[in-house]
């Protein structure tokens, strides 16, 4: 059993396996009964994962700060897994959720954490499957400093054999992972992937701009919202020509709901 919803614990059939799911669109109902635990505002994420929770017959109660609890991961555990099939957490520390992921019998799907964003990443390199039809064929460039959406896109480029690079500062480049880090703003590329400046990150350099873009090769910009015009744009999204569009994230809800029917039948 997949203990914990990390791209970190999926083996390549187990993607595409959700990836299929997500295509062909899950319309059965589960059984089951969520618990659910969501840190911060996370608006899309919520919203998605909601409406799959609803769309899936699942029933679900919302626990608010569930890590958050003194007592130990044994005893939440113990005494919550009588009630729930499966715990769907958004909380920032990912040492805790990896120990509670340890602990139950259950499932566990991090909906984020410090470390990882599996969902948002699962979504957005589902999109480009989709499109592109061959995702290790594409050059695809994470832009900045390094994030948890970074980290899940390492990991899935291990996972899948992927062709990515990382253009951040030095101090972020990390040998250990299946990257090709650089700071150095040059080459070409199919895709550029941005994400949210992390607090107390400030470096006009890591602006991207669209002569940066063109520079490039002019490539699909795919940014992670919340996008901050100023941080990691220095444009609105919508006034660059490929620009992957709003649209790209309606496939969050198709994804999340595959995820879920595919860990409660593991």
């Amino acid at each position: 059993m997949i203990k914990l919803l990390d791209i970190n614990n999926l083996e390549k059939e187990d993607i595409y396996q959700i990836w299929n799911g997500a295509a062909k669109g899950v319309v059965r109902s589960d059984e089951g009964n969520i618990a659910w635990s969501f840190e911060g505002n996370g608006i899309r994420t919520r919203t998605t994962f909601i409406q799959a929770f609803q769309q899936l017959g699942l029933s679900y109660v919302e626990l608010p700060n569930f890590l958050k609890t003194p007592e130990s991961v044994q005893d939440l555990a113990g005494y919550m897994d009588s009630f729930y099939s499966m715990y769907v957490l958004r909380d920032n520390n990912h040492a805790r959720m990896l120990e509670f992921a340890n602990a139950t019998t259950r499932p566990v799907i991090n909906a984020m954490s410090s470390e990882a964003h599996p969902c948002e990443v699962l979504t957005d390199a589902f999109y480009l499957q989709s499109k592109y039809d061959s995702l290790p064929e594409l050059r695809i460039l994470l832009w900045g400093p390094v994030t948890n959406v970074f980290k899940s896109w390492y990991s899935l480029s291990a996972v899948l054999n992927l062709n990515l690079t990382h253009i951040c500062p030095q101090n972020y480049h990390d040998s250990k992972n299946k990257v090709v880090f650089s700071d150095d703003i040059n080459g070409q590329f199919d895709v550029v992937i941005t994400d949210a400046w992390p607090t107390g990150f400030c470096d006009d350099k890591y602006t991207l701009t669209q002569r940066i873009l063109m520079d490039f090769g002019c490539p699909e910009l795919l940014p992670t919202p919340p996008v901050t015009v100023g941080n990691e744009i220095m444009f609105t999204a919508q006034t660059y020509p490929k620009f992957a569009g709003y649209a790209q994230k309606k496939s969050l809800l198709a994804v999340q709901q595959s995820i879920i029917s595919y860990l409660l039948k593991d």
